[in-house]
């Protein structure tokens, strides 16, 4: 079974942009289906074209770059609501690769009827633009906190991005935790640290009451000091359209 575009249960979500009759018409007509990925399944490879793009409908993933070296680099979280797999819609293969860290369903839309879903519906080829700024956005602002700011100040700011995301998402229960199916060695490939130095910065953080990550489970008791530490405003993501 697949979900209809007009019962989505992302779109009752504020952090999306809401959507008219008319998009959301169209954009249950470019999706082709639904799929479920397992926890370690690559849904994208570095290298390799694709025949689909997708929408993450539930679970989380990463993206990451490999190395000549065999080391690679995390290049963000993927939340429910993220669009996947554009490079390849559009450059033709994929430049990173896309792994699940959860159980993932995925909504599915033909590579093919992209360019047709773009001129029958302008909005919605904007919102895909919009998407894409913001993914760039987001990379600069990543390359600023690994090039300029010191280990603490890496993960205060890495771990409030996410947690204001899974906020945003409802992903953060009543006792201030969401899932965070990620393991340390992925937050030091995010940042460029070593794993020791993560270790040890977290647990720093851990110790003044800041952080609490354990079994899969994230909570920032010193979300206001953990902004400051990293530079950042405590203000809600911006709404996303949703593909």
């Amino acid at each position: 079974m697949t979900t209809p575009c007009s019962a989505c249960p992302l779109r009752r979500r504020e952090h999306f942009v809401e959507m008219t009759r008319d998009e959301v018409r169209q954009t249950e007509a470019f999706k082709a289906g639904e799929m479920t990925i397992e926890p370690g399944t690559h849904l994208l490879i570095e290298g390799a074209g694709s025949a689909q793009l997708y929408t993450a409908l539930s679970g989380m993933g990463l993206r990451y770059k490999s190395l000549a070296d065999g080391s690679r680099q995390v290049l963000n979280i993927i939340f429910p609501g993220d669009f996947v797999g554009l490079q390849a819609g559009v450059m033709g293969e994929m430049k990173h690769s896309v792994v699940a860290r959860t159980q993932m369903t995925l909504c599915v839309f033909d590579r093919n009827e992209f360019y047709s879903f773009v001129r029958s519906s302008p909005n919605r080829g904007f919102d895909v633009t919009w998407l894409a700024a913001m993914e760039e956005h987001f990379l600069g602002e990543a390359l600023a906190t690994v090039g300029q700011r010191d280990a603490s100040d890496r993960i205060a700011w890495a771990l409030v991005r996410i947690y204001q995301r899974g906020q945003a998402l409802g992903m953060v229960n009543g006792g201030g935790l969401m899932p965070f199916p990620f393991r340390q060695q992925d937050l030091a490939d995010l940042l460029g640290l070593s794993l020791v130095h993560t270790n040890k910065t977290l647990a720093r953080l851990r110790r003044h009451n800041l952080v609490r990550w354990q079994d899969g489970q994230l909570a920032i008791p010193g979300l206001e000091p953990m902004a400051e530490m990293a530079g950042l405003e405590l203000e809600p993501p911006p709404r996303r359209p949703l593909i």
